[in-house]
């Protein structure tokens, strides 16, 4: 089983081909394809850290769509003065399909 550890929106995702991966929205259009940073590769057996091997590592995933996370209430209020306010809020994501590890 090959899989990869990868720096994407922030946070580090373990990938497999096939895998679908949600993350911070990224510009591109649906169908197109993009490159993920790798951190760490399992190959088996064998485990590769070394910043100069993993060089040539490439994990390419492709655009799936763009959406948008669930719905977050930031309420504020003080006490005795009648202060309230309420906004809300929604992460724009995108949606991911690895599509390689080589």
């Amino acid at each position: 089983m090959v899989y990869a550890i990868v720096k994407m929106s922030g946070r580090q995702e373990k990938v497999a081909v096939g895998d679908i991966v949600v993350g911070n929205r990224v510009e591109g259009n649906v169908g197109d394809t993009l490159e993920l940073t790798p951190i760490l590769l399992v190959d088996g057996e064998k485990v590769t850290s070394a910043a100069d091997e993993l060089a040539k590592v490439k994990v390419s995933a492709e655009i799936v769509r763009d959406e948008k996370g669930p719905k977050i209430t930031i309420m504020k209020f003080k006490n005795k003065t009648g202060y309230r306010k309420r906004q809300g809020h929604r992460q724009p994501l995108t949606r991911f399909k690895v599509t390689s590890i080589a």
